[in-house]
């Protein structure tokens, strides 16, 4: 490896079946373009005051959360190819952490969104396609939550 960067495609997952069609797709992106990827989970914060042990208790759990999705849907592409993935817990508002963390790194050559297959696409989908998008420092994928795996194929 040069000292390059490595191409970075960053997944902001949720619990949602699009995140993973997203993540699958960035995963098979990262295989064929030598690069890697990231995910970023993102922790809303809650109505009440933390202490900050609940606080941490409440990140490390959607940590392992995120793992347990990056492994179940995209585990096999990971092994197969060596691709990294790198697990990234935030807490804050989703679209203004996005928007951030994005906007500090140079390395992250494309924002991957999975959109909702019917009915609303999703609330950062809306956000990084609407009138700021003009202003994003890379880049933005959006994957329809409804492409089969084999499609997925042939577009990565």
């Amino acid at each position: 490896m040069g000292d390059d960067p490595k191409r970075t495609y960053l997944v902001v997952i949720d619990d949602s079946p699009e995140a993973a069609v997203a993540l699958r797709f960035a995963a098979r992106r990262a295989a064929k373009t030598n690069g890697r990827i990231e995910v970023l989970g993102i922790v809303e914060p809650q109505d009440f005051v933390q202490f900050g042990g609940v606080q941490a208790a409440i990140e490390e759990e959607q940590r392992l959360r995120i793992e347990g999705v990056v492994s179940a849907s995209v585990g096999e592409i990971l092994d197969e190819s060596g691709v990294e993935a790198k697990i990234v817990v935030r807490q804050g508002e989703p679209v203004k952490t996005v928007r951030e963390f994005i906007g500090t790194r140079e390395d992250v050559h494309a924002l991957v969104l999975g959109a909702a297959p019917s009915g609303h696409p999703g609330p950062l989908v809306d956000n990084f396609t609407d009138g700021d998008a003009g202003k994003l420092p890379c880049p933005v994928m959006i994957i329809p939550g409804s492409l089969s795996d084999e499609r997925l194929e042939q577009l990565s």
